[in-house]
């Protein structure tokens, strides 16, 4: 598929990740991109010594990994890595293979069978000498760090010098400072090391980079390769409403105007008003063209009586690609379909243990369109991450609240309704919904929390209400924090914050009388009930 409609990489400075499986490597492209440095992340097995050429880097990153450097056939990083003339930054396992390459010695410790001390962690690393790299760092005489080694480095190569030490990591931080080859111990791009950006930030400046990544930039550049991709064709774009969709429409429709139509399926499981609210901004305020595509009685209606979550998913996806090819195949001339594929998308769709996926994987209910309908894809965001995706909205000129809203289920409502959906149930969720974001709009929590919803509970329960009995609904509300949506915690609501919000729904919301709030945490939990 024709995925050409993004600016050039080659356009910019470019800094190379070497993946060797860590779990936090795509926080330290998150870092980097936060500094204006283009960067990409490559599992080592598809860097090769073309490839090193080719990619042409300013400078390399080592990540960490799980595996052993003293494992006979362990990862490595290609020999032109170290002969490429570049900076290097190696972190705890990169710190490790960058010592057994060049000469020095890694001895394993009891996970890979060796006996040695491993060390997993908080730990503080004091100064031994200084490290323009650690401009900004030692204020108070030392550094709290985040350690996560199982081998530790016994011996350093040649010409490598040690420039910080911790009480289990001697060689916690080291350096070449002939080569301009870093290498510590621990992992600076977690929040567990409060000024580990400062240590990204340091090593860009000393490799050089300019900081040409912007996304003003990557407006002008976007708008031109999709006037390049598309020429005089037509494109078609599922509208959700969400951050996403929306950016790569208001992206398009700069591109080219008129040749875009948005298909927006309203399938009746959204939230207050919020059909009427995207098709107004859309439709009356940017002056797209969008199909509104009302099938909110097909949806229920197929959903009549079922239970099961998995079933429910199934059919809501398979409707949606019904409904967007019944659109679609109205608009004569369509030859690209566009979707708003973001890079973690495009990193996930990278297996560590085999090479490239033979798809992309897209995390949109329209996937698997193209091929049925013989259309290609145009993905302008496919190089972004999700908060650059937000600063290239702010850029194009979508209204600040909607880009900063919370993210939303493409099965919408109904996982948030366990067991049978019902129209009645539907409408007491979407009030008390709405009330519980206006209570946490209210009180100035919006931005601080990642998603915030209400779901509406399979039990009714016994109330009293002006001195009647109820039978009514219970429900539970939800709101964590999370950095990727990959793990999250319960956001930590004062009883008079939650006391408040549930009288409110109580009393304003028909057909619920109790309210619970859920302190679950992912995992172990989901964020959503369904």
């Amino acid at each position: 598929m024709n995925t050409s409609a993004v600016p050039d990489p080659a356009d910019h400075e470019r800094l190379l990740i070497i993946d060797f499986g860590s779990q936090v490597t795509q926080l330290i492209a998150r870092r980097l991109r936060e500094l204006s440095v283009y960067c990409e992340i490559h599992p080592y097995q598809n860097v090769d010594d073309a490839f090193i050429k080719s990619f042409a880097p300013k400078a390399i990153i080592f990540s960490g990994g799980p595996d052993s450097v003293v494992r006979e056939g362990s990862p490595r990083p290609p020999k032109a890595a170290y002969e490429a003339g570049v900076p290097i930054l190696g972190i705890c396992y990169g710190q490790q293979v960058m010592m057994q390459d060049l000469g020095g010695e890694v001895h394993g410790g009891k996970i890979s069978g060796g006996g040695g001390t491993a060390e997993f962690g908080r730990a503080f690393v004091t100064p031994e000498g200084g490290l323009d790299l650690l401009q900004g760092w030692f204020a108070d005489g030392r550094e709290q760090v985040w350690m996560s080694h199982g081998d530790h480095v016994a011996k350093l190569a040649p010409g490598f010098e040690v420039y910080g030490v911790s009480p289990n990591a001697p060689y916690a931080i080291t350096a070449d400072l002939s080569r301009n080859f870093f290498a510590v111990q621990f992992h600076p791009e977690v929040h567990h090391t409060p000024r580990g950006a400062m240590l990204y930030e340091n090593f860009v400046r000393l490799a050089g980079f300019s900081g040409d990544w912007t996304m003003e930039a990557y407006r002008e550049q976007a708008v031109e390769a999709i006037r390049a991709q598309a020429g005089d064709a037509k494109v078609i774009c599922a509208l959700s409403g969400g951050v996403d969709s929306s950016v790569t429409a208001a992206l398009l429709h700069e591109a080219i105007g008129d040749q875009l139509t948005c298909v927006f399926v309203d399938h009746g499981l959204l939230r207050l008003n919020e059909g009427e609210e995207v098709v107004e901004m859309f439709r009356d305020h940017m002056n797209l063209h969008v199909i509104h595509a009302e099938e909110q009685e097909l949806f229920l209606g197929e959903l009549e009586g079922v239970s099961d979550p998995e079933t429910k998913r199934k059919i809501i996806g398979k409707l949606f690609i019904d409904v967007f090819q019944k659109y679609a195949n109205e608009i004569e001339g369509a030859a690209y379909l566009a979707q708003g594929t973001l890079y973690p998308d495009v990193i996930e769709s990278v297996s560590f243990s085999g090479g490239p996926s033979v798809t992309i994987k897209s995390h949109h209910n329209v996937g698997g369109l193209p091929e049925k309908m013989g259309l290609k894809l145009v993905e302008p965001l496919r190089e972004l991450f999700k908060d650059e995706v937000r600063a290239l909205g702010h850029e194009l000129g979508l209204p600040a609240h909607f880009i900063a809203r919370h993210p939303f289920p493409g099965p919408g409502l109904a996982i948030r309704c366990p067991g049978e959906i019902t129209r009645a149930k539907l409408d007491i969720l979407r009030l008390a919904d709405a009330v519980y974001i206006d209570q946490i709009r209210k009180h100035g929590l919006y931005d601080e929390i990642w998603q915030a919803f209400v779901a509406i509970l399979p039990v009714r329960t016994v109330g009293v209400m002006g001195d009647g009995r109820t039978y009514d609904y219970a429900c539970a509300l939800r709101a964590v924090t999370s950095v990727d949506g990959m793990t999250a915690d319960y956001y930590p609501f004062s009883h008079e914050f939650l006391g408040e919000t549930a009288t409110r729904i109580i009393n304003e919301v028909p057909g619920i009388n109790r309210v619970t709030y859920d302190i679950t945490s992912k995992p172990p939990g989901t964020i959503e009930w369904e």
